[in-house]
Order: C-alpha cells, then structure tokens, then sequence
C-alpha cells in the first residue's frame, strides 16, 4: 500500500469516528412543525454582548439577567453562536447576534411575544447622568448619511453630516432620485416609530425605580458644571436611542446626534442615548414583522448610560473616550433594575397581556 493510500484510508477512519460527533454537537431544526406543536414565546431579552461566561465571572449586557432571572435552561438552535437561554416562567434570553437563527427556527411561535432589547450606552449629559435609563420612543439610524470632513465644510455649517438626497445638514431629502423625498423616515428606515401605549406603560411602571448610586459616580458627576441633568443621581427617563457604527464621541458629534434624533422625528424625539446596535435590532424587526413571524407593536428599547457622549466642560474628548469606570457596571445594574418589573408583569399577567397590549385601553380613551 502506498503512502497515499494509507493517508487516504486514515482520514476516511476517522471521519466515520467524528461524523457522529459533529451531528450530535448541532441537532437538525425540523423542517416542518406543525402549528399546534409550535411553542408559544411569551417574553425575550435581547443583549449585545457579554463578557466571558453567562455566569459567574465579570458581567456583561447579559449576566445579571441570566443569574437573576434564572435562565437556566438551555436551546441549541442552529446557527446561533450561543445556546438560546430561558426560565419556568417562560422568559427567554439571547444574544443580539443569535437573534436571526432564533426567529426562523420553526419550532417557536414569536407571534405573540414582547421583547425588551436592553444594552448600555454613552448618554447625552443634557438629559441624563451616568448610570441613568431611558425608554426609547423611536430608534433612529445614524448610519446611512452623507459626510464632508468637517476642515472641508461650509462656514456657516456646524458639521459635515447631513443625510442623503438633501445637500446641507438638518435637511429631509429633496431630490427625488437620491434616497427619496416622498417615503417616510420609517419607509426610508431611518427613525422607527415604536409602540407609543406600550412605551408609555412601561415609563409609567418604572419611572420610581430606585437606580443604585455610588460614591465613584457623585465624584465623577461634580465635573459636569453648567450641566444640571449630568449631576443628578441616575433616573429613568424617556429619551431616544440613537444606533450608528461610529463610536463617536465629543461635543460637537453631540450636536449633530441631538439635531439628527429631532430631524429624523419631526421634532417630537429628543436625543438620550448613543450605542452601535439598536438600529440593527430595529431593520431586523421591522423584517421580521413584515414577514409575519413577529409582532413590531411588542418591542422596548431600554438603554443605560455606561459614559457621557462627550467630555465634561474643559476636558479633553481624547482622554474621556470610551472611560466607562465606573459606569459600565452601574449601567448593567440600572439596565436590570429597570427592565425587570416590565419583564415581571407581563409575564404574571401573561393572560391578560398576550391578546390585549398594555396600554391599549388607555390609547383608545
């Protein structure tokens, strides 16, 4: 026998060993369900990332939810990096980035589920300190815009961002062969408009959580002078949540947030929190609703502030960028403290809440 062959037969032995193996380790999806075989998903968590293990070590977006909620049972889905975590009481938890393989597995019914997508963010010192919560109204798509560096701009513009179809900053599109001038913000995916009842039902429910404070964030809060609402002990508020791919950071990419949040609602939103994922989340629901697998009208937006979107006044923007001691840990706290009576009350009153949605009676009145 060659040298050839002998390789050849070896590697062949040993795929007949693992073969097994590899099936086991990821189950098939059945290819069909039948309806009533489906499982009703009442409540999912949606995180962003989390550090290490789902337990025991450093916390992430997703620990404290996971430890405290008990989700301890686990679902191998295919394709997702993470086995999808649940509890008794039918909260389920996952990553944001298993969130595709969860929809389309045929095994769940998500028609009737609400979801809270939490995560940590840089907040606006004008509406809140670190460590505060805010309830997003609507999303707002910080990505797709055009841009001039800003040495190169117009004088009499404050930066060069501005969006696609107009042809300076704080302008909807105009010209009708470039982005369109006719769709809506939510046609053109640029602001998405969530569920204003069930917003409003879960500030209301929350507005009074008592959000831990600590020594470390009243020291760091004295530096913001001139800033009243940066001062303040954490709150819950109501602000939107701004999602871009840029980690940006200073006082004049603060400006063009707040301009860009208000020109994207029609005046009505106001700029509270920035991050890098929620306008992910958002196109990925407005999908998912198109498709008929979820229902867009159940979704919550909680963002807490792990740092301030810009320096303190006098600081140089190159030295605060991304410090987030010690805020990161107070915003996975205020992220739970205020996400769970939510969580918790629509699943005890899971008979009530999975054919009428909280607040709905009020919206009618």
């Amino acid at each position: 026998m060659s040298w050839s062959m002998f390789r050849r037969g070896l590697a062949m032995a040993v795929l007949a060993l693992v073969a097994p193996l590899l099936q086991a380790a990821e189950p098939p999806v059945p290819a069909q369900v039948q309806p009533s075989a489906r499982i009703p998903v009442k409540m999912v968590v949606v995180a962003n990332f989390e550090n290490g293990q789902d337990t025991g070590d450093k916390p992430g977006e997703y620990q404290f939810w996971v430890e405290r909620e008990h989700l301890d049972q686990t679902i191998a889905v295919r394709g997702a990096e993470h086995p999808i975590r649940r509890n008794a009481d039918g909260l389920y938890g996952l990553m944001l980035g298993d969130m595709d393989a969860f929809v389309i597995d045929p095994r769940f019914d998500l028609t009737h589920t609400y979801w809270l997508f939490t995560g940590i963010s840089g907040g606006d010192p004008n509406l809140v300190s670190v460590g505060s919560a805010a309830w997003a109204r609507w999303v707002v798509n910080g990505d797709q815009l055009r841009e001039f560096d800003d040495r190169q701009i117009p004088k009499n513009w404050p930066y060069g961002l501005f969006a696609i179809g107009a042809m300076k900053p704080n302008a909807l599109p105009t010209d009708p062969n470039g982005f369109g001038s006719v769709e809506t913000p939510e046609q053109l995916g640029m602001a998405y408009t969530l569920n204003p009842a069930l917003v409003q039902w879960a500030y209301a429910l929350t507005r009074d959580v008592k959000i831990p404070d600590t020594a470390a964030l009243a020291a760091r809060r004295k530096a913001w002078v001139g800033f009243p609402n940066a001062q303040r002990p954490p709150r819950v508020i109501l602000g939107e949540t701004l999602g871009s791919k840029r980690y940006w950071h200073g006082s004049m990419r603060n400006q063009w947030a707040q301009d860009w949040v208000k020109l994207w609602t029609g005046g009505k939103g106001r700029f509270a929190m920035t991050n890098m994922e929620s306008q992910n989340a958002a196109q990925r629901i407005k999908r998912y609703g198109q498709m008929g697998l979820v229902d867009p009208q159940r979704v919550l937006v909680l963002r807490t502030a792990s740092n301030p979107s810009m320096p303190p006044p006098g600081q140089d923007p190159l030295a605060t960028i991304g410090d987030e001691t010690p805020g990161q840990v107070a915003a996975y706290e205020a992220n739970y403290r205020v996400g769970v009576p939510v969580v918790h009350q629509l699943l005890r009153h899971w008979d009530q809440y999975r054919d009428v949605l909280p607040g709905a009676a009020t919206q009618a009145k």
